[in-house]
């Protein structure tokens, strides 16, 4: 619902900014973590359900907190618009690691994969749209991290001059 939320306008958040975050997330959760329950023992699940968790806790604090009284105390601007630094490389990192870690069985199972022959003539591979993902990491991840940037940028300016 944020994706709609951002198309219809109820929020101010960009769709370019929020559809990699919540399709990374379904990815991640669905297409990796659920679909290939060898995955799920791993070390950066940990680290993921970390990053993602402290994120969403302090997100939701502060939009809750606006919207009961009207405002959001410094300390929590402060970690709306800082943790990012530490939480999106963490949470980074452990999304493209689940997935490399994922890659294996994505080919042995060809799970989600279409082969031909079949009656629409169309043949799909999961485990290379899983790679093109990861290489879509490459110029997205610092493409969101600068846009975190600048908006802490603009938070915290604002925050100063009020």
């Amino acid at each position: 619902m944020e994706i709609v939320h951002g198309l219809v306008g109820l929020v101010r958040s960009p769709v370019s900014a929020t559809l990699p975050q919540i399709g990374s997330r379904l990815f991640l959760t669905w297409g990796v973590l659920w679909s290939f329950p060898e995955t799920q023992s791993h070390l950066l699940v940990t680290t993921l359900v970390i990053s993602w968790s402290i994120t969403e806790i302090i997100r939701y604090s502060f939009f809750g907190t606006k919207e009961a009284f009207g405002f959001a105390p410094s300390w929590l601007l402060w970690l709306r618009y800082s943790t990012f630094m530490l939480l999106y490389p963490t949470g980074i990192s452990s999304e493209v690691g689940l997935i490399y870690i994922a890659l294996p069985y994505m080919k042995a199972s060809e799970k989600y994969c279409i082969r031909m022959p079949n009656k629409w003539n169309f043949s799909y591979d999961y485990f290379y749209s899983s790679v093109l993902a990861l290489l879509i990491y490459v110029p997205g991840s610092p493409h969101m991290y600068r846009y975190m940037l600048s908006q802490r940028k603009k938070a915290l300016s604002k925050a100063k001059a009020a």
